[in-house]
């Protein structure tokens, strides 16, 4: 049998039209590696033939062995079934667990967006009630107002005149207004500006 030492120590003849030197001599490192390989691969598998027959026999010459081991398996087998059956259990436990969890969660959720809508209702209700205040305070200061500004008229506050509808109140445009009368003598004109 050829060793890979004996691939490579082989000298060949040099003839004139012969292969490149480099080339050969690549080509052999690369099959002595492999062959190295292979050899090592033919010894570990002799070794565990070996190991396998020596094991081979001790069993043929135990049946009883066998069969311990074979019902050792069996009983192995029923223990894993259970240990299965337990985990699935156990599985299926906190999947329900886990279901519950996210029940309870979204109901804290949905607990928390309705007290929140609550909240926002109730700032809205005083916003509402804060914005009717300030109307009506401006309402009043108006009132006081206008006897001041148009003492001619002799009003002091609107509230003996017939209540109307926002569509019926005729509105005011903005600009200047010049009118006559009042206690600065006949012709006195007065200019009242309208801002909105």
């Amino acid at each position: 049998m050829i060793r890979p030492v004996d691939i490579q120590e082989k000298e060949f003849t040099k003839a004139v039209r012969g292969y490149k030197e480099e080339e050969v001599n690549e080509f052999l490192d690369e099959i002595t590696v492999d062959m190295e390989r292979l050899l090592e691969e033919l010894r570990q598998t002799k070794e565990e033939n070996s190991r396998l027959v020596e094991e081979l026999e001790r069993h043929r010459s135990s049946e009883g062995t066998v069969l311990e081991t074979l019902e050792a398996a069996k009983s192995l087998m029923a223990d894993i079934s259970a240990s299965a059956e337990k985990r699935a259990d156990i599985l299926l436990k906190n999947a329900e667990l886990d279901a519950q969890l996210m029940q309870k969660e979204a109901k804290d959720m949905a607990d928390k967006i309705s007290e929140e809508s609550e909240a926002m209702k109730s700032r809205f209700i005083n916003f509402r009630n804060q914005y009717k205040q300030l109307l009506e305070s401006e309402l009043q200061r108006f009132e006081s107002l206008s006897g001041e500004m148009l003492p001619e008229l002799g009003v002091d506050d609107f509230d003996d005149l017939p209540a109307a509808g926002a569509a019926d109140r005729p509105q005011p445009q903005m600009g200047t207004y010049n009118y006559e009368g009042g206690s600065g003598g006949a012709g006195a004109k007065k200019t009242v500006r309208i801002k909105y």
